[in-house]
């Protein structure tokens, strides 16, 4: 029997009877869409005089790619389906010919995959699901591969593509609910279906109910040496306990990594009349120099690549120009781009491997092209962390107005933060000395393509500072 890791959170988990996995109504499994988060509570924000404008990080668009089903070696999309088919007999996305499908998406296409986004700059976030759909456990054996191969796939995605993506689990199987005393499946449900994590299982579950289950995917990843910063839910998992869900979601990840300022994806905004700016939620104690915070990265796109089943491919010419169109005139990446908002884009693991053909793949790499094309000196690739911790502090921080200039006192550290301040005179701006911290030294840049950590740019009677900042005090001036 798997023995499971622990799973402490920062509040005691106290429930461990049979009750805590009882009721809930099936939900039909799917990823949430925007208005689901609204009664989500943001908490606390701080005073920010008028005056300073805080712009995207380096003045462009974050970009990123979120992954989600992906694991190491198996192949998500044939082993979901026949536990999906057996929780919800009735759908007829169920009903494929999933044994014909090959049981790994390999090392190799992994590499392919990394390698392409590494030459373009593309980041994002990819998912480990610690315990894929109960074929094994990415931290001790996944039965088919050898220990070897395992070892070797977790490698390299833990010290090659986390570089570059977030890690995250996607709870623990993407599939059945597990009783985390045991790490087996939850019994039949008696009208002969499962309890799954696509939906049904988490109404009225508490913080710390939800905390608990949270954890116990994460620390399977820290076994393996993972770091996570984040977590993603599967389809429907948190449905009926939203609240409860982002305030878990912090509560485990920081238990069990430690980490100032977690993030989370669960939702989809898209309605080109919304927003795919992050929230920043659950904010307290802001002024107490140890601030807590959850961050829900949204995500602004459907998956038009090949599906999560991997055999669900459209016309790769259509399924391209629902991102971006050849002229950029039109899709979802240009909507987003254009509104400077977080250009947000979003895939399953198995339609890009699309069962060997490489069908999503290649729109995959369309997609990107095209938008490298159209907005390079617009753009700036990021991990879902770094869009995370950028809004965070764009949110959080309080500004404070003063003579010839601003001070700003930061609850979280944040590279390339970028500022707009009206120019007082000729002189160049500067940041300036606090207690014993040394300021960087500011160099003018010409264009605003060129702007970089410790660059500034002048415009009209305004100047734009691109900078690190660091937690607490800073007082930047451009008198």
């Amino acid at each position: 029997m798997h023995r499971p890791p622990s799973t402490l959170t920062r509040r005691k988990f106290l429930r461990g009877s049979a009750a805590a996995f009882a009721g809930g109504s099936l939900f039909r499994p799917g990823r949430a869409c925007a208005d689901d988060y609204h009664d989500i509570p943001l908490g606390e924000r701080p005073t920010q005089a008028p005056g300073l404008e805080i712009l995207n990080p380096r003045g462009r668009v974050p970009a990123s790619f979120i992954i989600d089903d992906s694991t190491c070696l198996v192949n998500m999309g044939k082993f979901c389906m026949p536990q999906f088919a057996e929780a919800w007999p009735d759908r007829a996305e169920y009903k494929k010919d999933w044994k014909s499908w090959p049981d790994e998406i390999p090392d190799s296409f992994v590499r392919t995959f990394a390698e392409w986004c590494q030459d373009r700059g593309v980041k994002g976030k990819y998912s480990i699901v610690p315990y894929p759909a109960m074929v094994g456990w990415v931290d001790r054996e996944m039965p088919g591969w050898s220990r070897a191969e395992l070892r070797a796939s977790v490698a390299y995605v833990r010290d090659v593509m986390a570089a570059d993506w977030d890690i995250h689990p996607e709870m623990i199987t993407h599939t059945r609910i597990i009783d985390t005393r045991t790490g087996r499946a939850l019994p039949q449900k008696d009208d002969g279906t499962y309890w799954m994590e696509n939906g049904g299982w988490t109404p009225g579950k508490s913080v710390d109910e939800l905390a608990n289950y949270i954890a116990y995917a994460l620390n399977i990843l820290k076994n393996a040496g993972f770091h996570c910063d984040g977590a993603t839910t599967p389809g429907g998992f948190g449905n009926g306990a939203i609240v409860n869900l982002s305030q878990a979601m912090g509560e485990a990840i920081q238990s069990v990594y430690k980490v100032d300022l977690p993030h989370y994806f669960k939702y989809l905004d898209l309605d080109k009349s919304g927003s795919t700016a992050p929230r920043v939620e659950h904010v307290s104690g802001l002024k107490t120099g140890n601030p807590n915070a959850i961050v829900n990265v949204l995500g602004g796109t459907g998956d038009w690549f090949g599906g999560w089943d991997g055999v669900s491919a459209g016309d790769v010419a259509e399924s391209v120009d629902k991102f971006i169109n050849a002229d950029a005139t039109s899709g979802r990446m240009v909507e987003m781009i254009e509104k400077g908002d977080p250009a947000v884009f979003l895939c399953h693991w198995a339609g890009m491997y699309h069962n060997g053909d490489l069908t999503g793949f290649r729109i995959f790499q369309q997609v990107v092209d095209r938008v490298i094309a159209a907005y390079k000196p617009r753009i700036h690739w990021m991990k879902l962390s770094e869009i995370a911790r950028y809004q965070a502090a764009r949110e959080l921080t309080a500004i404070e107005a003063l003579d010839g200039g601003f001070q700003l006192d930061a609850p979280y550290p944040c590279p390339a933060f970028t500022v707009r301040l009206p120019l007082a005179s000729d002189k160049a701006p500067a940041i300036l000395p606090v207690r014993d911290r040394i300021p960087p030294s500011l160099r003018e840049v010409a264009t605003k393509e060129s702007l970089v950590p410790n660059t500034w740019l002048r415009e009209g009677d305004h100047v734009t500072l691109c900078f690190d900042l660091p937690k607490g005090e800073t007082v930047v001036t451009a008198n």
